[in-house]
Formats: C-alpha cells, structure tokens, sequence
C-alpha cells in the first residue's frame, strides 16, 4: 500500500458517498456536496490499517460523510443574503442529504449506530452554535469546539466498530490540519468567521494571536509525531501518509 492507493480509496468513498446524495437539479444550484479529505482519510483508517471492515461498516462510513456533507452545506448559508435562491436551494441540499442518511439508517436497522450518529450531531450542532453566540470564550475553550466538529461523527462511527485505538491519531491530526488551513487563509487575507470570533477573545495585537495558533499548531505537530513514533498499531505507508499530510498543509 502506498500514498496513490491511499487518495484512491478516499476517492472511491467521495464516489460512493455522491451517488447516495446526486440530484441534478441541487447539483445545478448548490454544486457538489463539500466533503474534507482529511476527515474521509481518518474515517477510512481502519480499513487502510487492515481492520475487519464489511458490508455493513463500508455503509455505515459513507452514512457519516453523508451527515459531514450536509452539515457542511447548512455552514454555508450566507447571513447577508439567506433568501436567494441559491441559498434556499443550498438549505434544501442540506436538508435532502439528512433524508438520504436517515433512510440508509432505517434501512440498516443499525440501532447502536443510529444513537450514536444521532448524539453525535446533536454535540457537533451544539459546538457549531458557539460561532453565533456573544458569550466570550478562551482561546483553549476555542480548541476543544473545533475538534469536537471536525471529530464528533469519526469518534462516535470508531466507538461503534471498536476502532477507538485510532483516536488518539483522529483526534490530534484533524485539529492540528484545521488549525493549519484556518492561519493559512488567516494570513492570506480571508479571514474565517471562526478565527475572527477567536481573535475576540483575547487581547492584544494581531501578531500576537496568529503566534498564539502557531504554537498550538508547533504543539501539536510534536504530539502527533510522538504517536506516530511510538505507535505500534499504524503500518509504515500510513505514518509517512500522515506525516506528508501535516506537511502539506
């Protein structure tokens, strides 16, 4: 197994994941479903590591990028422009991809992991919301919200199939690439509602809050490599992955 079967899998997933959601006219308006590679490589761990992976696993997989996919399309409704028919439009793609992974769920009959998805939205939703509220948090309360939406739905997928030996590697590299691609754009000029509303909640210069997120990012690309050393689980192709992946970003 090298790094092209690797982006070959993630790509057969965004494949399979597509045509449970593809309607021609969302497809029109709305464009394609937005799916994070980065999160559809730590869904496909397992099964790139060579754990026991099924019919029934498989299905449940593309489920929770079904769910990623349309949680990510209600994130991209605008504030300033909600009633134009592309947004209307975007709020029904969000809301006809909740259909089809509800209906995969009750076709499934897979209770554990319809509570666990169903939980684990419900926690995601709930961190989301911290973007629109007026209450100050710090900066490490900031962290843990963008690590329980970027990982939320991994984690619960991984409890239900007895994957949690992954977490470790889940947990600590989706934040640390949400961290990298958010000060990227941070210093290129486009400048997320996320980073703005972290940026409130500390004082001072901008220097010093963009050396505040790249010492969490230093901080956690060393825990990662930590893991990655001492790990006895993770074959080799998988470790040099992720660490091109970090590298890359």
């Amino acid at each position: 197994m090298d790094a092209t079967y690797i982006q070959q899998s993630i790509e057969q997933l965004k494949t399979n994941i597509f045509m449970h959601v593809r309607h021609r006219t969302l497809l029109q308006y709305a464009g394609s479903p937005v799916l994070d590679e980065n999160q559809l490589f730590y869904l496909l761990l397992p099964f790139l590591n060579g754990e026991k992976w099924d019919k029934q696993t498989q299905e449940s997989a593309i489920t929770v990028g079904i769910v990623h996919a349309s949680l990510n399309e209600h994130d991209k409704i605008s504030e300033t422009n909600a009633t134009s028919k592309e947004q209307q439009l975007t709020v029904l793609s969000g809301d006809y991809y909740s259909g089809r992974y509800y209906e995969i769920l009750a076709h499934s009959g897979n209770i554990t992991l319809i509570r666990q998805l169903s939980e684990g939205i419900v926690s995601r939703c709930e961190h989301q919301i911290k973007l629109y509220e007026s209450a100050q948090y710090t900066i490490r309360e900031w962290y843990q919200f963008i690590s329980v939406i970027q990982t939320e739905l991994i984690k619960r997928f991984y409890q239900v199939y007895q994957f949690e030996q992954y977490s470790s590697f889940m947990h600590t590299g989706l934040l640390l690439l949400k961290l990298q691609k958010e000060l990227k754009q941070y210093q290129s000029g486009d400048k997320s509602n996320l980073l703005l509303k972290m940026q409130e909640s500390i004082s001072g210069e901008e220097s010093a809050f963009v050396e505040m997120i790249q010492t969490e990012i230093d901080t956690l690309k060393k825990l990662l490599n930590e893991y990655l050393q001492t790990s006895t689980i993770l074959n080799d192709d998988l470790k040099l992955y992720i660490q091109q992946q970090v590298a890359s970003n």
